[in-house]
């Protein structure tokens, strides 16, 4: 991948481990971006990518239920957010349901790729539209559609 990105990185204490594990299995890729975490979720990326002994630039927030997420959300609206793994836990109630469904919306508003689950994430991050220099996603538009 030749453009730099970043990527925001989210998972409730049920994803977790996915999102470890995940972390891993793509940490060369990851390596090559800047990644802004969730606190809780940033540190331990960190400490697997030491354990594997590769550098990465990894930014922490503040926890998900401190304001992490709506910190996340923040910079999509400023566009400094270019794709979005989020592993939700959808078995679970969060205290922080409002901020999570912020940082949806927001992302599906400013044209952020949003993944919530290991296999879209696989699918975004590889995708060839990273490194195609034609290719500009189109603005999004909320016009009424008249029949």
């Amino acid at each position: 991948m030749k453009k730099h990105l970043t990527i925001a990185l989210v998972a409730h204490d049920q994803r977790k481990a996915d999102m470890v594990s995940w972390a891993k299995y793509n940490a060369e890729l990851l390596s090559q971006h800047h990644l802004v975490c969730t606190g809780t979720t940033g540190g331990l990326i960190k400490k697997a990518f030491d354990e594997l002994g590769i550098q990465a630039d990894i930014t922490c927030m503040n926890s998900g239920p401190m304001g992490g997420d709506a910190e996340i959300a923040a910079m999509v609206v400023r566009h400094e957010i270019d794709l979005a793994v989020f592993l939700i836990d959808d078995l679970n109630p969060q205290p922080h349901e409002a901020d999570i469904q912020m940082l949806l919306r927001q992302c599906r508003l400013h044209n952020v790729p949003i993944a919530c689950n290991r296999v879209s994430a696989d699918l975004m991050i590889s995708s060839s539209l990273w490194d195609d220099a034609d290719y500009s996603p189109a603005a999004q538009t909320y016009v009424k559609f008249d029949r």
